[in-house]
């Protein structure tokens, strides 16, 4: 199963698309759950599938690039254990 909107929910993942125009360049986090809403928790995230489907809220533009924020699980891990400055 390749990555979905759903399993990025349920992987505490979420998506940036960020605008490519030379004279823009604005960045915003999608929205996974209004994903979810218009395209169904079994679409693709992948970029040759989301992509055709964004627009840059600033310019309007289609020239859109997505970035993948992983869920911070560092922070869990790290809970509990002094750092290292002390």
């Amino acid at each position: 199963m390749g990555w979905t909107v759903q399993k990025m929910i349920d992987e505490g993942y979420t998506l940036g698309a960020a605008c490519s125009r030379t004279q823009c360049f604005h960045f915003g986090r999608l929205d996974l759950a209004m994903l979810k809403a218009r395209l169904g928790p079994g679409h693709s995230t992948m970029a040759p599938d989301l992509v055709p489907k964004l627009r840059c809220k600033k310019c309007g533009g289609k020239d859109v690039g997505l970035i993948l924020h992983p869920p911070d699980r560092g922070r869990e891990l790290r809970a509990g254990r002094p750092n290292a400055n002390g």
